[in-house]
């Protein structure tokens, strides 16, 4: 199993499907997962026809998380400057998705963190039981977690390490879909597509004023917004977005 590729990446149109595939060990996460990881991100960010990538697992399961016995023989499931899984500190300028079937434990569910839409299966499941190992949720979870939904919700999911369905994340806000078991891929590849109408630029740009927007004062996130705004509009794209909404047609984008 060591010596076969354990992510695999396939397109499909603008998307790129990446796939964590170690179903004989759940999917968790050791050094050759982080580096496939990073490796597909890298296919993503060079290829100017693809516009958005969609993560999840193999067999039904998107990932366990770290791999606890790599990780003891001392592997690391980590990308220097991108952090766990070659993704949770990455700084991608196209969209992420994650297609969440089965389970998304501790490293598994800051992967998911780490992108930007979540759709998950109604019967998936959800949880940082880090603490209930000695561990915190060092990949994100701790920081990112108590962002995205209200504090105490957060922290009962952190403090107690218990496990919530799909249905639940999409009641809570995690999720932005939740979907019948099984077509978690093929909705997520859809959504792909449908952000893959918006020009790349303006879509980079969104990411980057969202990130630096972060726990910063208003006026500064501000600051950042005017100068990528600046940079967009003396863009290409940006003139053939409004030239084809007065010519009533399909926008054209370059990237440029």
């Amino acid at each position: 199993m060591d010596n076969l590729p354990q992510v695999r990446t396939e397109r499909i149109g603008s998307t790129l499907l990446i796939t964590i595939d170690r179903p004989g060990a759940r999917n968790a996460v050791n050094a050759a997962v982080a580096a496939g990881i990073a490796a597909a991100l890298d296919t993503l960010e060079d290829a100017s026809e693809l516009r958005a990538a969609v993560l999840t697992g193999a067999a039904s399961t998107f990932s366990a998380g770290m791999d606890l016995k790599a990780a003891l023989a001392g592997e690391s499931p980590e990308v220097p400057g991108r952090g766990f899984g070659g993704l949770t500190q990455a700084a991608t300028t196209k969209p992420l998705i994650a297609a969440v079937e089965g389970w998304a434990l501790g490293g598994g569910f800051e992967l998911a963190l780490g992108c930007d839409l979540i759709v998950a299966a109604e019967d998936a499941t959800f949880g940082l039981p880090e603490v209930t190992r000695g561990l915190v949720a060092a990949g994100g979870g701790a920081i990112r977690l108590p962002k995205r939904i209200p504090y105490h919700l957060a922290m009962e999911l952190l403090l107690t390490g218990e496990p919530i369905s799909g249905q639940r994340a999409g009641e809570l806000g995690i999720a932005n879909r939740v979907v019948p078991a099984g077509t978690a891929v093929d909705t997520a590849v859809k959504l792909a597509e449908r952000l893959a109408a918006g020009a790349p630029l303006a879509l980079a740009a969104v990411k980057r004023i969202a990130r630096a927007a972060d726990g910063v004062p208003e006026p500064d996130a501000f600051r950042a917004q005017e100068w990528e705004t600046a940079a967009l509009a003396s863009s290409a794209d940006v003139r053939e977005g409004m030239t084809a909404f007065a010519e009533r047609r399909a926008p054209r984008w370059q990237g440029k």
